[in-house]
């Protein structure tokens, strides 16, 4: 039996990936690759794909998009930058809705539709600029965190605008009819929230982390979010805000950047679809048509929020270059204007003809942003050496940095076993700045209650190493036993910083070869490590002095274990998995008999292996049969411990 949504969705993903190979090459975003899919798939193309069957994919893009945004916006967060959030984006929403209206009203347009205009006009991309500005690594720079404060107050306020445009359009949705249920709606919403992000799940899900279950995490991650949003919608409010609200719920949790990193996959591949979804509404007969008028009303949208988007970071106070920078960054249309244009055609705020129109300016603003934000640097850099005011070129209010964890240049311990606990011990008792990664919840509510720096997350995630700054770190030490999870820490690691020194323990030497390749650029197998810690003890019996004794091992160590990898690999093998061969090494100090005899000569009636040999500061490793001993030799040797046994009660 044909599964109609399959065929769709295959159809849908095949063109993207091939839109997005060849947009590589041409090193165009891979936004602009979804509109040209979902042109190519939608009913003004080659009429692949009912667009119905797409909506459904895209609404779930949508949640996802608010679920994703309400987990990285915590009320600690809001906190930090609350005067960009309040002041900025309240301004920058007010200034624009204005601008457009009396823009609109003069062209003719009634007061409904030229408020409306105004409001699909206000909001920005926060899909688009939060992704350029973490790619770019200026998420937490001025420019950066100004532009989120505004994104954060854009989406909350389109949860409003979504319950204001029935009234706009002078529609009877009964949503304000009855004033007393709808803030007992609001209040009991906020009363949920507030006690579900204080005890009920935080309680549920570090009860579900206990189980170390990927999938049972990541089910009821996203149960709580369509949990969530299924009632909101239920009790006749939106979707969006119930997403958001989800989001928010589990954003002040310990698991927060674990969740956010199941996640994100799911609300890429979704939004995937929602940018196709738009691409599908697009008519290119229609845009060839009036191709003219929307470059121009494209530049025009670009120009005014650009200049207003400037002028509301300015009324904050900051500089002239961080004025042009934020106009910069928020020069677009957004994809929620996507959702309230389609609902205002509904109720008639809008036709069908104005509402092409602004879907090709809008896409046009969104494709074209990459490019801008690509040149913005160089504009800013320009902007320094204009005439202006001291005032205005350096602004007269203080940006403050939020106050986050700083990590820089600091240790990144992965698992807090014994050995990341003792690691984490030394770097503290050297002064060494280190952050711990831990997945077991109970390790982490312990340890956090006694002060320690450690995050819950499974560190085979981008997200929860980005959140311990990975970018700025000088060195990574992975300890856990999960030789699986360790490759793919390695993996992720490298990917985002390729300059980060990364030290593995592992088990087995047989896994050395493929964590080198990974990128690994110290390995401490537990074998050698047993053996160097049997054997100096060893060497202490023998009277060695502690120098000469560290000499050594450090020079086993520097070598890559060499000396004991001159064992045959079936050697090794053999001592790892069949305990019953009873490989073991053993030392031996040649007395005056031995003077100027060979190895042979030592050797001929044992089966044994002379690993290396010790001569005052020498190590000779490579070691042949007519190589020649001397007295006080020390001989390093392999074998059985029976033929070891016999050979130490020899003469020699």
């Amino acid at each position: 039996m044909e599964i109609s949504l399959l065929r769709e969705v295959v159809i849908i993903i095949g063109l993207s990936v091939i839109s997005i190979l060849l947009f590589r090459k041409l090193r165009i975003p891979a936004i602009l690759a979804f509109f040209i899919t979902g042109l190519l798939a939608g009913p003004h193309g080659l009429g692949l794909v009912p667009i119905d069957e797409v909506n459904f994919l895209a609404e779930i893009g949508v949640i996802f998009l608010l679920f994703t945004i309400g987990i990285e916006f915590s009320l600690e967060k809001f906190s930090q930058i609350k005067r960009y959030v309040i002041i900025g984006g309240s301004l920058q929403l007010t200034l624009t809705l204005l601008a457009t209206y009396i823009i609109c009203s003069n062209l003719g347009l009634s007061t409904s539709e030229s408020i409306f205009i105004g409001l699909l006009v206000s909001f920005s991309s926060t899909a688009v600029v939060l992704r350029i500005l973490q790619e770019k690594n200026q998420m937490y720079s001025i420019h950066g965190q100004i532009s989120l404060g505004i994104l954060i107050f854009q989406d909350i306020a389109v949860v409003l605008v979504i319950l204001f445009i029935p009234m706009l359009a002078g529609v009877d949705n009964g949503t304000f009819n009855n004033l007393p249920l709808l803030l007992a709606k609001g209040i009991g919403l906020i009363a949920f929230t507030l006690i579900s992000a204080k005890w009920i799940v935080p309680i549920l899900i570090h009860y579900i982390a206990r189980f170390k279950s990927r999938e049972l995490f990541i089910l009821t991650i996203i149960l709580i979010c369509f949990g969530v949003t299924w009632m909101t919608s239920s009790i006749g409010l939106s979707t969006a805000l119930g997403a958001f609200l989800a989001g928010l719920i589990i954003s002040n949790t310990d698991y927060s950047n674990q969740a956010l990193g199941n996640v994100l996959p799911f609300a890429d591949i979704f939004m995937s679809f929602f940018f196709v979804s738009i691409g599908m509404l697009l008519n290119i007969g229609f845009i060839m048509e009036n191709l003219l008028l929307i470059i121009i009303l494209s530049l025009a949208v670009i120009i005014l929020k650009s200049l207003i988007a400037g002028l509301t970071a300015g009324i904050l106070g900051l500089s002239f270059r961080v004025m042009i920078l934020v106009g910069l960054i928020l020069c677009q249309i957004g994809e929620f204007s996507f959702i309230l244009s389609a609902k205002g055609m509904k109720l008639g705020l809008i036709n069908e003809e104005f509402f092409q129109i602004f879907l090709a300016v809008s896409v046009a603003t969104m494709s074209i942003t990459p490019f801008i934000l690509a040149v913005a640097p160089r504009i800013s850099h320009f902007s320094d050496r204009l005439p202006l005011p001291p005032r205005i070129k350096k602004g007269f209010y203080p940006f403050t940095t939020p106050k986050e964890e700083v990590f820089n240049d600091h240790l990144i311990i992965v698992g807090f076993g014994v050995n990341g606990k003792n690691m984490a011990k030394a770097a503290s008792k050297a002064e060494i700045p280190y952050v711990v990664v831990e997945i077991n919840p109970e390790i982490v509510r312990n340890e956090k209650s006694h002060g320690e720096s450690i995050h819950y997350g499974d560190a085979a995630h981008g997200t929860v190493l980005k959140n311990v700054n990975i970018e700025n770190a000088r060195i990574m030490v992975v300890a856990i036993s999960d030789a699986i999870g360790t490759r793919k820490i390695l993996d992720i690691a490298k990917k985002i910083n390729p300059n980060i020194y990364i030290i593995v323990r592992t088990r087995y030497i047989r896994d050395m070869e493929s964590l080198y390749q990974l990128g690994a650029d110290e390995i401490v197998p537990e074998e050698f490590e047993t053996s160097i810690e049997i054997f100096s003890r060893v060497l202490e019996k023998y009277d060695l002095p502690d120098q000469e004794i560290h000499e050594f091992i450090h020079e086993i160590r520097s070598d890559g274990y060499e000396l004991f990898r001159t064992l045959s690999n079936n050697e090794l093998i053999t001592s790892t998995l069949d305990e019953s061969q009873d490989i073991e090494i053993s030392s031996t100090i040649l007395s005056s008999d031995s003077d100027g005899k060979t190895i042979g000569d030592l050797i001929k009636n044992y089966d044994l292996k002379i690993v290396a040999v010790l001569r005052e500061h020498k190590t000779f490793k490579k070691i042949s049969s007519s190589f020649k001993v001397k007295e006080e030799d020390l001989l390093i040797v392999s074998g059985e411990k029976d033929q070891l046994s016999r050979f130490e009660k020899s003469d020699l």
